[in-house]
């Protein structure tokens, strides 16, 4: 190797980036990163930082027993089973080990359960009968700390504001990128530069979904999130996967922020359709509940009274006692002395409003939900005590829709080896990719809180791994070397 050649470049400084930098480096590499943004941490920062895994130590710690084989059947199956099997296997069998690799550099999860997606522990990630949401301490934050403490205990420089323009490619092999009109040149480029969210253009191409939601669309993904990988995939004729795929959580028509600025709506409501009817448990997975709320012809409404209202904890910008009634006095929020007016104003049949509302106020605040089933799930959120009656006017609606952008799962179609292939399903030598950039593990159905962080961590370090190991080898790619992750 000469002096000049970087072992292994990384496009992208959140966690699948850093992630791949660091197994880059363990293995021996040399490493440089670059990051477009003026932080690392990407849209993972920003997150809760939960990670989906499979047979780790926290879980053990419980007395839980849980596999691989048995993540990957619900995962698959959650998917209709049109995820690449081999692809989404390798993520499944290494989502663990990554895990266990996180927790040697000090990510600190305790062996105990949590009931919300901000206690460490481990907590319910979605409808999995086994139970895999690891939750770190310090969120996201915590997550990209480790990672980027272990990048400077390995000498891994981090280039900032620097966005890469383009890849090098010769002969069909990808030998470097080019940077602020400076060529790098490197035996193996990982790109991890993640999603699309943040680019209206490829959202109108590859994730038209959200854009439905019209002025009530909010993204939450890092200000990166522009798809600079489809961009690098179209230098290389890279096939792309994942196409009308990503994940948008349902919230209210108000909603600007996530939950954890925007708080949340009263646990006293009732969600019902046009017919009037309620159709799913309230606090129902995002895993399911975008999809249940999609499935009804016609607009969703959060039914609550002003008891559920004057008693929203204050301080959040979007669910406080405040802002739901300045919405109910410009008339965006729909507010009735009865239950009878209210079904009038938002066009749902009277009958239907108050028969849903009567059922529901005999069973939930008993603390049984014959119908959908919500006394479990609130239970496994850690809840102590019963919703209160929906009982006190003026009586309140809130348009409820899929609005809350968080990640597109459109990509670079990558194997087992996060090796990126081309539209004949040939590796393109030299490239990696991973996390939102790598596609063919977020799929049709978002499995649950964690899903796209571990996906990131998990793929990065394959990618970084497999990375060094080519570039030590010169040219043979991981496929003709027979690993297949970590």
């Amino acid at each position: 190797m000469s002096d000049d050649i970087i072992d292994v470049v990384v496009i992208g400084g959140g966690g699948a980036g850093l992630a791949a930098a660091v197994s880059a480096a363990e293995a021996g590499a040399s490493v440089l990163l670059f990051e477009s943004e003026t932080e690392l941490g990407g849209s993972t920062q920003l997150s809760a930082g939960l990670f989906t895994a499979a047979g780790t130590s926290v879980q053990a710690g419980l007395g839980i027993e849980d596999t691989a084989d048995k993540f990957f059947q619900h995962y698959m199956d959650l998917n209709h089973w049109i995820l690449n099997p081999g692809l989404v296997r390798a993520f499944c069998d290494n989502a663990g080990p990554t895990l266990e690799w996180l927790l040697e550099l000090g990510v600190e999860i305790p062996a105990r359960v949590s009931s919300n997606a901000h206690m460490p522990g481990l907590c319910q990630a979605g409808v999995e009968d086994v139970w895999r949401g690891h939750v770190p301490k310090d969120q996201g934050y915590g997550l990209v700390q480790t990672l980027d403490r272990a990048r400077r205990a390995h000498g891994v420089e981090a280039i900032l504001a620097t966005r890469v323009q383009r890849l090098l490619v010769e002969g069909g092999r990808v030998v470097g990128v080019v940077a602020d009109d400076i060529e790098v040149r490197a035996h193996s480029v990982v790109v991890a530069s993640g999603g699309f969210a943040q680019s209206t253009e490829l959202l109108e191409q590859y994730y038209p979904y959200p854009l439905a939601a019209g002025e009530s669309l909010f993204v939450v993904a890092a200000p990166g999130s522009r798809g600079d990988h489809l961009r690098f995939g179209e230098q290389i004729g890279s096939a792309v996967v994942g196409k009308d795929w990503g994940l948008t959580m349902p919230t209210a028509y108000f909603q600007r922020y996530h939950h954890w600025q925007a708080g949340f709506p009263p646990k006293s409501r009732i969600y019902v359709n046009k017919a009037g009817r309620r159709f799913m448990d309230e606090d129902a997975s995002y895993a399911v509940s975008g999809g249940l709320m999609d499935a009804q012809d016609g607009p969703v409404w959060a039914i609550f009274d002003e008891k559920a209202r004057t008693e929203l904890p204050a301080g959040y910008a979007d669910w406080d006692a405040e802002r739901v009634a300045a919405e109910a006095d410009a008339g965006r929020t729909v507010r009735a002395g009865t239950l009878v007016e209210l079904a009038g104003l938002i066009g749902v049949p009277v009958p239907a409003l108050v028969a849903t509302v009567t059922r529901w106020n005999s069973q939930l605040p008993n603390g049984v939900d014959d119908d959908f089933l919500r006394h479990r799930t609130l239970a496994n959120k850690g809840s102590t005590s019963d919703p209160d009656p929906v009982a006190q006017g003026p009586f309140y609606a809130v348009r409820m829709l899929p609005a809350e952008l968080v990640c597109t799962h459109a990509g670079l179609e990558i194997n087992q080896n996060a090796e990126v292939l081309d539209t004949i399903g040939n590796v393109v030598p030299g490239l990696y990719a991973a996390g939102e950039a790598g596609a063919g593990i977020l799929g049709l159905r978002y499995v649950g809180g964690g899903n796209a962080v571990a996906n990131a961590l998990t793929m990065g370090r394959i990618a970084g791994r497999n990375a060094a190991r080519a570039s030590s080898v010169g040219s043979t790619p991981p496929s003709e070397l027979g690993t297949a992750g970590v």
